[in-house]
Parts: C-alpha cells; structure tokens; sequence
C-alpha cells in the first residue's frame, strides 16, 4: 500500500535528505541519526492540513514488531506536526524500517502501557529523557503496528 497524495519534502534540510537518502537505499544508507549512530525509521503521514504527504525520520524503537513513535520535538514546549498528522488519520500511515514501507495502525498509549514504552524509548534514546525535563506537557507515545493485508 502506497499513500496517494502530492509528496511535499521538509522545508529542513537535513530531514528532507535524510528521507530521500533513506528510501533511494532501501535503508541502506541514511539511517541512523546524524552523527549518533543511533538507528531511526522514516514515517509517512498525510497532513491534517494540506492533505499532502509528509515524511519524518524518527529514532528506531522497535518491540515485538510494534514501533514507538515518540513526539518529543527536542522538548519544545509543543507538539510536533506529525504528531497531529497522525492523530487525525491514525490508519493513513506508513512506516519504513529497512528496504520497504508498510502499513501500519497507529495508537497513542497511556498509563502502565506508556510507562513500559518510554522505558523502551528512552533506552533507545536516552535523550528523550531529557527532553521530557525541558518541557512541560507530557511528550505523547505513540505505537505503531503493522497492518496484516
């Protein structure tokens, strides 16, 4: 399943490569964060807004084939915009980790769940920590599973 839409790339640089390196490898190349060795994986969404496609390397946090998306924005005291994305169209979405995307249902977790997956996080990520000190609103967990088709 691919998402039907006008593709539009991040206005930032280095996220619009990323994306572009990633998905040109089949997750070859471009697939950790920056410098940090740290394994990510892109997320398609369509925009709440525009209605066009959006994609967002997020760090990698994978358990028992269900991904964390995490929405931290580096602490910022709001939410990230693929955070709404996805709360408007949980079951528009893809997730790629490695050489193709697939489909995935995506769910915001709370209480015992999201405790057990920001742990995760957080041992993926430790910054998320961190960033979770530096803001006041609590950063949302989101789990993404895939869809069997």
């Amino acid at each position: 399943m691919t998402l039907e839409g006008t593709y539009e790339p991040s206005p930032s640089t280095w996220v619009r490569e990323q994306v572009e390196e990633y998905e040109r490898s089949g997750g070859q190349r471009a697939n950790t964060l920056l410098d940090t060795g740290l394994p990510i994986i892109i997320v398609t969404t369509r925009g709440n807004k525009s209605g066009a496609i959006r994609k967002s390397p997020l760090m990698r946090v994978e358990h028992d084939g269900a991904y964390a998306l995490v929405a931290s924005k580096g602490g910022a005291p709001e939410h990230p915009e693929w955070y709404h994305n996805l709360v408007a169209a949980p079951s528009d979405v893809q997730l790629q980790d490695g050489p193709a995307a697939v489909a995935v249902d995506v769910r915001e977790v709370t209480g015992d769940e999201r405790a057990a997956w920001w742990e995760r996080a957080v041992a993926a990520y430790p910054p998320y920590a961190e960033y979770q000190e530096k803001t006041d609103r609590r950063i949302p967990v989101m789990v993404a599973t895939p869809i069997d088709k």
